[in-house]
This record gives structure tokens, C-alpha cells and sequence, in this order.
């Protein structure tokens, strides 16, 4: 997610199921409107300190990370209260009777989290995180990968990627490496958002050079 720091002109950002516990990067985002995260890492209602300055922020997708809580009701006030221009909030229409109410109920956030300290960009493991980790199954990191990868190859005006094309994950690899090789993907797919046509050729000559080279090593190998 780092990436987005040299994105200002981001306006659509899905990161879901990538673990990501930090929203400081996307304060530099001026641009955006729709922000997908849900099924992460997301601990405290602090990190919304970040997105209080995005003025066209309108789409906020945050259901099911730890900081939603066991009060829902604590949860969407203390979001709209911070956040009172979105216009959607985890699928849900945000009313003006909310807006008003979450004046009321709502926590007001004026300082950004704590952090803990990280390692190679994956958050220190808990026994809470992997407990959590261990709820979610492959195929479901696989199923919410793909849907928000076609997503964005879809607004790039590409096709979608089946199923049995899709990135496949060796089951030795860590959940953290696992996640970070979908936020490469993600970050690539976006970034190409901000190409011209010539430089959208010069990625595809350095793709084509890069599959060349994985192909002479596959038939080496054999």
C-alpha cells in the first residue's frame, strides 16, 4: 500500500484481503473516491485520522477487520462522524438522520494511532492475528483476490482473468508472502492507470522480455 504515496491521482483504490493495518500511505491521495479494505488487518478506528483530509472520499468499504468492533452502531457513527461526506459506507447508503446521530454517538478522532513495530512490511503475529489468520482459507484469499483484481482490470478496460489463470499460491508460502505478491499485482494494475500509451508499450516489452526469460528457465529445467 506504500505504493499510493505516488499515486495522488488515485481515484478508485481495492486492496481487500491483503492484511494491511496501516492507512497512513493514502493521505496523499486527494483524488479519491472509493476505497475498497475490507477483510484486513485494520485494529484501531484511528488509522480513519488518515482519510479525514481526502475531500472527495465518497465509497468507504471497511467491514470485517478488528476495528469494526462488537458494536456496530459505535462503529458506523464513529466512521461518519469522522468521515460525514461518504455516501456509502460498507455497501450501505449513509442517510442524513446518521450524519446528525453521529454527532452524538460518534467518536471524534483527532490523533493517529500508535504503531507497532514491523518486519519486512508484515505487521509483528499476535495470537489474536493468527488466530484470525487461521479462519480464512485459502480459497477464499483466492476468491476475494480475484474479484478485486478483475475489478480493477475491468475499469482499466481489460478482460477479466479466469479462475484457472489466476495467480496460483504454493501452500509453503507464508500468508505474509502470499499478500504481499497480491499488493505487487494490485499496485502494477493500478499504476498502469496512470500510463500514456508509450508507456504502456514499454511495459509490455518488459513483460514480454521477463516471460521469455521464465520460459528459457522452465524448458532449462526440464
Amino acid at each position: 500500500i506504500s505504493i499510493c504515496r505516488d499515486l495522488p491521482n488515485i481515484e478508485v483504490i481495492t486492496f481487500s484481503v491483503n492484511g494491511i493495518s496501516d492507512l497512513e500511505p493514502l493521505n496523499q491521495c486527494q483524488n479519491l473516491s472509493e476505497l475498497y479494505l475490507r477483510k484486513n488487518n485494520i485494529t484501531s478506528l484511528n488509522e480513519l485520522f488518515y482519510l479525514k483530509n481526502l475531500p472527495r472520499l465518497r465509497v468507504l468499504w471497511l467491514s470485517e477487520n478488528p476495528c469494526c468492533g462488537s458494536d456496530p452502531h459505535h462503529y458506523r457513527m464513529t466512521v461518519l462522524r469522522n468521515l460525514p461526506s461518504l455516501q456509502k459506507l460498507d455497501n450501505q447508503a449513509v442517510t442524513e438522520e446518521e450524519l446528525s446521530q453521529a454527532l452524538v454517538d460518534g467518536e471524534e478522532i483527532t490523533a493517529p494511532p500508535a504503531r507497532r513495530s514491523v518486519e519486512n512490511g508484515c505487521p509483528e503475529s499476535t495470537e489474536s492475528s493468527a488466530a484470525e489468520s487461521t479462519t480464512e482459507t485459502e480459497s477464499e484469499l483466492l476468491n476475494f483476490s480475484l474479484e478485486e483484481t478483475n475489478k480493477i482490470r475491468e475499469e482499466l478496460g481489460m478482460k477479466p482473468v479466469p479462475r484457472d489463470k489466476f495467480s496460483s499460491f504454493s501452500p509453503r508460502e507464508t500468508d505474509c508472502n502470499r499478500k504481499k505478491r497480491n499488493n505487487v499485482l494490485n499496485a502494477i494494475l493500478l499504476l498502469m492507470k496512470e500510463l500514456d500509451a508509450e508507456g504502456l508499450e514499454i511495459v509490455q516489452q518488459t513483460v514480454g522480455r521477463r516471460l521469455q526469460a521464465f520460459r528459457k528457465k522452465e524448458l532449462q529445467e526440464e
